[in-house]
């Protein structure tokens, strides 16, 4: 028996967070359609605050990249303005079995590669099966797990070829999975699942993605002046002829500029040579009142990790990890460095993300106040780790990117954990945002100012980032309770909504018990936006931007 996949407690809070700026009601795909006021062409000029690290489907990390992928790709589903799952790639919704395991997808006939080339089947097996394979050594794979067999070729035990997604023909997928998940209509949303052309990747070999004449695209816009990840500080979306929906898509071109320095991007918007420009600070706090101003906040957490790969790292004592926690006065970095939106964290998992299927309560507030400011805790734990690790001081270093605003935050953080630490010194060591992301993922670092947006509406999004072995535990913190009830929500509890909330909720307590990463913010990010500029689309949850539906008002 087959039914449509429905969204539970997950996308009834996705549309919580979702939202657009530049306009309202004007956004989306239903809407688009009807306005009038949509001028037919157009160029966005968008400034970021970093590189883009990579633009391979398969390996890319970060939000900058996502963000690029999400608009010059597509996947069998496209989050919508509400953050729900539609079809994309697909021509319909999922045929999902009863005991949620067997997903049977028709893909629309219409869809083309950038080239001219149909998108098929193929190319979604191609796309998954590259990045499982070990030889890919994608980050990401893990999120692969619910599907058949993804864990074993991960850890070489099986080829790629027996992952569970298989074509029938050019236009229909079927995918089978390990066990129910939740989620899973998210993940068809993700950059990491989407299509890829074999042709073109074995064409381009070790230079594929490497530029953006070296890959083909799906979705509303092609990559293009895009010259080499980590590098370049400009490239363009521009107009997908080949686009199956390219009447929905108003704009000609979006132009985008790396800027690190908040005063130039407001200067950039004043002059009229950018429409989109992120602001922090006091530069923030000064404009929130313009009416081209508004905060956009986002089911991300920053936090500290702390290196505890060898043996003799002071960071594997438990009282060293709380002493910098309550050290620092989440509150004041949040309202007086920051002035962006942001708010102090209360634990691992982001406010306003999910809700508890029985009573509804947001997971944050039902958790309660995980981490604190406490300096009279700090100095306590301070002494507790001076005796356990016969120290008198410690210096360390506190990697973030460097952008103007993660340099004020880890200033502050110096200051605040030397004022109330007696004998600790902290040296900020800003770099670029993929050589911090390299750094990170090879250990080459004391504590780091990190952090993780969520891929899908869930809290399993960040709970399985520190499962022992999880590539995205950069510090390899471990606790075997915390691994085992992590385990347990996507598997025995996978099935029963409370069970796995009451394990996700488990394990939130633990890590923030054992202080294996310090929550320090939930990040917003004030925006100054071209009031012209209507139908920006925002996922709090996914990838953060969408362009599709984005058009200059005449």
């Amino acid at each position: 028996m087959k039914k449509k996949v429905t969204f539970g407690f997950v996308a009834v809070c996705g549309l919580v967070l979702a939202g657009c700026y530049g306009g309202s009601s004007d956004t989306g795909s239903s809407d688009t359609k009807s306005s009038g006021s949509a001028s037919g062409g157009g160029v966005f000029n968008l400034v970021v605050p970093q590189e883009m690290p990579t633009a391979d489907l398969s390996v890319a990390t970060d939000t900058i990249s996502f963000t690029a992928l999400n608009n010059v790709y597509e996947g069998i589903y496209r989050l919508d303005k509400d953050s729900k799952p539609q079809p994309a790639g697909a021509s319909e919704l999922a045929d999902v079995s009863e005991d949620g395991l067997t997903y049977k997808i028709k893909l629309r006939e219409d869809a083309k590669w950038s080239n001219g080339e149909p998108v098929t089947a193929a190319d979604y097996v191609y796309g998954w099966q590259r990045t499982v394979d070990p030889k890919t050594a994608s980050e990401y794979a893990y999120l692969f797990e619910p599907v058949a067999n993804a864990a074993d070729i991960t850890a070489g035990k099986k080829d790629k070829s027996e992952l569970g997604i298989k074509a029938n023909g050019d236009h229909e997928l079927e995918i089978t999975l390990t066990k129910q998940t939740p989620y899973f209509q998210y993940l068809l949303a993700f950059p990491s699942f989407f299509p890829q052309s074999q042709a073109v990747v074995e064409e381009n070999g070790d230079a594929y993605a490497s530029a953006s004449d070296k890959a083909v695209y799906n979705g509303p816009f092609t990559l293009e002046d895009f010259d080499g990840p980590g590098t370049d500080t400009e490239w363009t979306y521009k107009k997908n002829d080949n686009y199956w929906d390219k009447d929905e898509v108003k704009l000609s071109e979006v132009k985008v500029s790396v800027v690190k320095e908040s005063s130039t991007s407001l200067n950039l918007f004043k002059d009229g040579q950018a429409d989109d420009v992120i602001l922090s600070g006091e530069l923030a706090q000064q404009n929130a009142n313009d009416p081209a101003y508004t905060s956009v906040k986002e089911a991300r957490t920053s936090y500290l990790e702390f290196n505890q790969r060898e043996e003799d790292s002071p960071f594997n004592n438990a009282d060293l990890r709380k002493a910098i926690s309550y050290s620092i006065n989440r509150d004041a970095l949040v309202k007086q460095v920051m002035g962006d939106g942001s708010v102090a964290s209360t634990g691992l998992i982001p406010a306003d993300m999910t809700k508890n299927p029985d009573t509804n309560e947001d997971f944050a507030k039902e958790a309660g106040d995980l981490v604190s400011y406490d300096k009279d805790k700090a100095k306590e734990h301070w002494e507790k780790a001076k005796k356990e690790l016969g120290i008198d001081s410690l210096e360390f270093e506190l990697m973030a990117s460097d952008d103007d605003s993660t340099k004020k935050v880890i200033e502050y953080i110096q200051n605040s954990i030397q004022e109330n630490l007696d004998g600790v010194k902290v040296k900020p060591v800003p770099v670029p945002f993929s050589v911090r992301l390299d750094r990170s993922s090879s250990g080459d670092f004391d504590t780091v100012l990190g952090g993780w947006g969520a891929d899908y509406a869930d809290p399993s999004s960040f709970t399985d980032l520190f499962v022992t072995g999880n590539s995205y535990n950069r510090g390899q913190w471990s606790n075997e309770e915390y691994d085992k009830v992590v385990k347990a929500s996507s598997s025995a509890d996978a099935g029963d909504e409370q069970a796995r909330w009451d394990d996700l909720q488990e394990a939130n307590k633990i890590i923030a018990d054992d202080m294996g990463v310090a929550p320090v913010y939930q990040k917003a990010e004030g925006h100054l936006v071209n009031e012209k500029v209507k139908g920006i689309v925002h996922h709090a949850a996914g990838a953060s931007w969408d362009y599709k539906w984005t058009y200059i008002e005449e």
